[in-house]
């Protein structure tokens, strides 16, 4: 129940979505003589809201703090396990083409190679089944599967999750399918902007000795503060991806899924 809330309510709340809404409304409102001057502001809100998140720097306000709060570990020694959650696979293209197809997330399991590579007696764990509503044809854990084939991973080395939708999903499953014992220590790689909220999942579903390691990062640096976009499409685009963040960031902690609002290192 709480995936189905979740992707349904954030699909009217995604501030995109709820911006052009504000705008459709306000038009429509604006047809009547007698909510004229109301359906007017609305219009111009979601315009200005449009205009604020599709090209000033707010986006990056936003993602900036997700995607400075955990560093990368300093040195790659004696690690038992690299998990690496889904989201970087499209599950419904990958089915419909018959070859992986990645997400703008494709990071996660490009630099997983790299880190199998350096560390070649862990094992490879990939978490994700289907974390869409829309029926797709295959799983994520299919889409890596052959990823990891075609960069030379041996299969001996690879666990494939292929049931979790979400990201507590992730941590609760994989912790049954690894059962990982005290002193194994583990990197967990996933999206910079996403790690605050893994870490703490993670922590609260009982794993412990692991260690992040972020990727993907969308953003410079500090920098960044001062950088608008070239074209909306982009600005909103960050803009959603770092709301989302933040929701989920509440809605875990509240929910009991969390161990705090936004974990730190």
């Amino acid at each position: 129940m709480f995936f189905y809330v979740a992707k349904i309510g954030y699909f009217f709340i995604q501030p995109s979505n709820f911006l052009i809404a504000l705008v459709v409304l306000g038009l429509i409102l604006g047809l009547g003589e007698r909510w004229r001057k109301s359906g007017t502001r609305i219009a111009w809100i979601g315009a200005i809201g449009l205009l604020v998140c599709g090209f000033s720097p707010v986006a990056n306000w936003l993602i900036l703090p997700l995607e400075e709060r955990f560093p990368r570990p300093e040195t790659l020694v004696g690690y038992d396990g690299i998990i690496v959650l889904g989201g970087a696979v499209d599950t419904i293209v990958t089915g419909g083409r018959g070859d992986t197809a990645l997400t703008t997330s494709g990071e996660r399991i490009t630099i997983t190679a790299r880190l199998a590579d350096r560390l070649p007696d862990a094992k490879v764990i990939h978490t994700g089944g289907r974390g869409v509503i829309v029926p797709a044809q295959a799983t994520e854990a299919e889409g890596a599967a052959r990823l990891f084939e075609d960069f030379g991973i041996s299969s001996e080395r690879v666990i494939l999750e292929d049931v979790s939708r979400n990201t507590w999903e992730n941590a609760v499953f994989t912790k049954e399918l690894v059962d990982p014992k005290p002193g194994q220590k583990w990197l967990l790689v996933t999206s910079a902007y996403h790690m605050p909220r893994s870490m703490g999942v993670f922590e609260k579903a009982g794993w412990s000795g692991v260690t992040a390691y972020p990727v993907d990062f969308r953003t410079r640096g500090a920098e960044d503060k001062t950088l608008g976009f070239s074209g909306a499409s982009k600005g909103l685009r960050r803009f959603d991806v770092a709301f989302k963040e933040w929701v989920g960031l509440i809605a875990y902690w509240v929910s009991g899924r969390s161990t705090e609002i936004f974990p730190a290192p």
